[in-house]
């Protein structure tokens, strides 16, 4: 159904990112990226995009064979192995995290509290709620923005620390300084995107960017 939705950018420069270069996503995207949308289609664009993205972000994911019963007859079909958890660091990775879980309601949800300190650009964790068992399955990272890379090397780091062995990060922008942070953290651990953009400004936004995606989400820039 979904087959052609993903570009991959060339092994040699990124070999842990997976673009989507579909053209739904990369309308839906060029919304987002308008500074003329208001919060409320910010949000549901948001939600959309994070719904279309977790199929292949989900592609590898183990699953068993089990026996079910039709209308008509016994049959076989196949089920989720393990818990899915979606990790969403908060607070503008609620917003994919919804479009995530729309698509996937059997997952569990844990949370990360984490902001930039705006002078030195560094991570503070503030909140942590993951469930026991993060072994138990793929772990689905989720915010839209990878700038610098502090926020989510930090919570690849609580994640690793909690007992996730399945981890994998979807976002809807990333910047190359942010890749090389997380490919640092986490080598080999796969990254989702819609869009690689050119570089980060000397606040640490990313340009050409969509601005700070969790005051547009919530109407509070």
């Amino acid at each position: 159904m979904f087959r052609g939705i993903l570009k991959h950018m060339p092994t040699t420069k990124y070999p842990n990112v997976v673009i989507f270069d579909h053209p739904l996503i990369q309308h839906k995207l060029t919304y987002l990226r308008d500074a003329s949308t208001s919060h409320r289609p910010f949000r549901a664009l948001l939600y959309q995009i994070a719904g279309l993205m977790v199929y292949e972000a989900t592609r590898s994911v183990p699953v068993v064979e089990v026996d079910v019963q039709t209308p008509m007859e016994r049959t076989k079909g196949r089920r989720l192995a393990g818990k899915v958890t979606v990790v969403p660091v908060l607070r503008a990775g609620l917003g994919m995290a919804e479009g995530v879980l729309e698509m996937m309601p059997e997952a569990r949800v844990g949370h990360l509290g984490i902001f930039r300190d705006e002078q030195t650009l560094k991570p503070i964790a503030y909140l942590k709620r993951l469930p026991k068992d993060l072994n138990a399955g793929p772990v689905l990272l989720v915010d839209p923005m990878l700038a610098t890379g502090g926020s989510a090397a930090a919570a690849i780091t609580m994640l690793h620390e909690a007992g996730a062995t399945d981890l994998r990060m979807i976002c809807l922008v990333a910047a190359p300084e942010g890749i090389a942070a997380v490919t640092a953290a986490a080598p080999g651990m796969t990254i989702y995107t819609a869009a690689i953009d050119e570089r980060l400004n000397e606040k640490g936004y990313i340009l050409p960017g969509l601005g700070d995606a969790g005051d547009r989400l919530y109407g509070t820039g």
